[in-house]
């Protein structure tokens, strides 16, 4: 089955991207989680404002995205979340809460799309998070998850 990826979906491609996969995949995965429309001549217009928008969002160049690495690997950026006595944070860190506290350590900003955990964060400490900056480019941000006061 021939679709459009309206977000990125780790693995597969970009937003925007035309791919062609299983039927049960687009099926119960793609389509119902809004990942995804089914190809269509008239879904050519969609695929080109989805590009636009995701050029807009981009770093804009291989030098800019190596330079905010720089600044994002040297930063040190701490999250304050609410936890119990054991340490336990009462749900878990989103990546909207990793962009806000890494724009608010003045380490640039980030777009929330950008950011990969491969675990959810749900306990205090130091974390590392995946930012895809470029599709060339990606840097290990290590975050420091304190109990908020």
């Amino acid at each position: 089955m021939k679709i459009i990826l309206t977000h990125e979906v780790h693995g597969l491609g970009s937003a925007g991207d035309v791919v062609d996969v299983k039927d049960g995949y687009a099926r119960n995965f793609l389509l119902p989680r809004s990942l995804a429309t089914p190809w269509t001549k008239g879904g050519q217009k969609q695929v080109e404002a989805i590009t636009k928008a995701r050029e807009v969002r981009a770093v804009k160049s291989l030098d800019d995205a190596k330079a905010l690495k720089g600044s994002l690997e040297s930063a040190k950026v701490n999250l304050a979340a609410r936890a119990g006595d054991t340490g336990r944070l009462f749900g878990a860190v989103t990546t909207a809460d990793i962009a806000d506290a890494v724009k608010a350590a003045g380490a640039g900003d980030v777009d929330r799309r950008t950011i990969q955990v491969a675990k959810p964060i749900r306990a205090l400490g130091e974390h590392e998070v995946q930012v895809r900056l470029h599709p060339e480019v990606a840097a290990v941000l290590k975050l420091n998850v304190v109990a908020a006061k």
